[in-house]
C-alpha cells in the first residue's frame, strides 16, 4: 500500500450501514472531512524496541492513531498498530534495522489522515545495565568488556573493546590505538546521547599502545570500535578496584544513531546522516 493511496483506500472502510443510514435520515449529518496529519513524531531507540510520540491532534473527533512503518522513506508502509493515546511501542523492532515511521490521525467517522510528513527513522540496538568490570592490573581477566559479544573479557583480548584502569587513585577507560572514545560529560542516563560525534576523540599520545579517558561517575562516553561500530557506555559507580556501567552498542556497522529523539527533518537532513561515515 503506497503512500500516496493510503488515505483513499483506508477511507472506503467506512461501514457501509453509516453510509446507507446517512442516505435515509436527512437531517442526519455525516462528517467526510480527515483529520490533519500528526506532527512532531519522535522516537526512542531502545534494545528490541522503538518508542514513538507526537502531539495529540487539535480536532475533537479524533477518535485514535494509527502506526504505520517501512524500510525506506519513500517505500510502502505497512501498519504495525492503533492507539488512542498519542505514543505507541514497536515491540517488535529488530535490533541493526533501520525503520522508516509514519502516524495518522482518524475520526469517528472512520475517515483517516494523510501519513505524518516528518522524516523518522530509527534503528534499535542492545543495550545493557550495571555492569561491572575491575582493575586490569589487580584482576586482568575480568577487566575489560566486548560490546559486540556482550561480555566481560581479559583486558588484552582480542574482542575487547575498552578496560578499566585505577592508576594511583585517578581511574581511566582504555582503548587500542585502533579504537577511538571520547568524554560525552556529564548525563541523567544512558538515553541523553543521541548519536556519536564525528570528531573529538582522543588522542594517541607518544608511543603508547592505547588512548584513554578519566573515569567520572556520571559521565558517559563514546566509542567507536576498531570494526566500525559505536557505542556509549555511562560510568554509575566506581571504586578503587571496579567501576560499574550502562551501555548501548550500535549492531548496524557504520550507524551513529545511539538514541533517537528526533523531529520534523528535512529530507536534506537526511541525506546528510545517511552519508556519515567513517
Amino acid at each position: 500500500m503506497k503512500k500516496n493511496t493510503k488515505k483513499y483506500l483506508l477511507g472506503m472502510l467506512v461501514p457501509f450501514a453509516l453510509l446507507f443510514n446517512a442516505c435515509e435520515e436527512h437531517d442526519y449529518y455525516f462528517d467526510s472531512t480527515a483529520p490533519t496529519a500528526p506532527k512532531n513524531i519522535t522516537t526512542v531507540t531502545g534494545d528490541h524496541r522503538v518508542d514513538l510520540s507526537w502531539d495529540y491532534n487539535r480536532e475533537s473527533d479524533v477518535a485514535g492513531y494509527n502506526v504505520y512503518y517501512s524500510y525506506s522513506y519513500d517505500g510502502e508502509y505497512s501498519l504495525i498498530g492503533s492507539t488512542e493515546r498519542n505514543f505507541y511501542i514497536d515491540f517488535d523492532a529488530r535490533n541493526g534495522v533501520t525503520y522508516y515511521y509514519a502516524v495518522t490521525a482518524y475520526d469517528f467517522n472512520g475517515n483517516e489522515s494523510e501519513l505524518s510528513y516528518d522524516v523518522i527513522y530509527d534503528t534499535a540496538r542492545p543495550e545493557g545495565f550495571n555492569q561491572t568490570i575491575f582493575d586490569y592490573r589487580d584482576f586482568p581477566l575480568t577487566s575489560g568488556y566486548s560490546l559486540s559479544n556482550y561480555l566481560v573479557t581479559p583486558y588484552d583480548d582480542n574482542s575487547t573493546d575498552f578496560f578499566f584502569e585505577n592508576y594511583f587513585g585517578t581511574y581511566y577507560l582504555n582503548v587500542y590505538k585502533d579504537t577511538d572514545i571520547q568524554d560525552a560529560g556529564y548525563t541523567d542516563n544512558i538515553y541523553d546521547i543521541d548519536y556519536a560525534p564525528t570528531t573529538g576523540w582522543a588522542p594517541l599520545l607518544g608511543d603508547d599502545n592505547i588512548k584513554y579517558e578519566e573515569a567520572v561517575v556520571g559521565k558517559t562516553y563514546i566509542i567507536w570500535t576498531w570494526d566500525n561500530h559505536f557505542a556509549k557506555i555511562r560510568i554509575k559507580q566506581i571504586t578503587s578496584q571496579r567501576a560499574v556501567f550502562d551501555w548501548a552498542y550500535q549492531t548496524a556497522e557504520g550507524n551513529r544513531e545511539l538514541k533517537r529523539a528526533s523531529a520534523k527533518e528535512t529530507r536534506g537532513q537526511l541525506d546528510a546522516v545517511k552519508l556519515l561515515s567513517r
